[in-house]
């Protein structure tokens, strides 16, 4: 088995739901006493957030990158981020590292054409809605046609991942206002949603929805699993 590498604490609610999901499918995979060998940099998010919010993501990379380094030198043999939201960096330090760093977004995208899907709704912070590092890759790499929530849903959710998920809260009435983006996602023609923030999939639950969803964080793990257990 291979050593995966975890970027995590961004925030740390999605980094615990990254461990105990890695481990339970190397465990699902090989059954008795096996887990995933990991090692977990777990950085503090109040000193990420104000780069990115000050639009900051070279000085973003340039730690990102440091982490990397440190984790390939302790004997990982691929990396995951933990976060859709920072993979807005991911080529860059790709290319400061020699070690693969397993994309969310190529991930999920393969995913999603192999169901023969094009029309994908996409949920996500508002860097993952609006820049072009998530949709460009789906749009020019993938074929895929993302469409994302209407303005005023774009800021409710990029408001809501910040101050409600990142800090552990998951409310009712949140729950039933991504129904309703959701829906209008499916009436302007989506035939999926992509829940491009890996602490959504612990608000919304495929049994919510008739729509199918793509849990990005089960994805990008799935295909961490993958790797680390060939012999490749």
């Amino acid at each position: 088995m291979k050593v995966l590498g975890l970027i995590g604490g961004m925030s740390w609610e999605n980094t615990i739901e990254y461990y105990r999901v890695i481990n339970q499918m190397v465990n699902e995979r090989l059954g008795g006493w096996n887990s995933a060998k990991i090692v977990l940099y777990s950085v503090n998010f109040e000193e990420i957030l104000p780069l990115q919010n000050n639009n900051e993501w070279d000085k973003i990379t340039d730690i990102a990158s440091r982490i990397c380094a440190g984790l390939e030198k302790a004997g990982c043999s691929a990396l995951i981020i933990c976060s859709n939201t920072m993979h807005k960096i991911a080529d860059q330090v790709q290319t400061r590292i020699s070690i693969p760093l397993i994309n969310v977004i190529d991930e999920t995208a393969k995913v999603i054409r192999a169901k023969n899907m094009k029309n994908i709704g996409l949920l996500g912070t508002k860097f993952t809605m609006e820049e072009d590092f998530y949709t460009h890759k789906l749009k020019h790499d993938y074929n895929l046609n993302p469409i994302v929530p209407v303005e005023k849903d774009r800021k409710y959710i990029h408001v809501v991942i910040y101050n409600q998920f990142a800090k552990g809260l998951f409310l009712d009435k949140t729950k039933q206002k991504f129904l309703e983006i959701i829906k209008n996602l499916k009436d302007r023609g989506s035939e999926g949603i992509i829940l491009g923030c890996t602490e959504i999939p612990l608000l919304i639950r495929q049994e919510d929805v008739n729509i199918p969803l793509f849990d990005t964080l089960k994805i990008h793990l799935k295909s961490a699993v993958d790797f680390c257990l060939t012999n490749k």
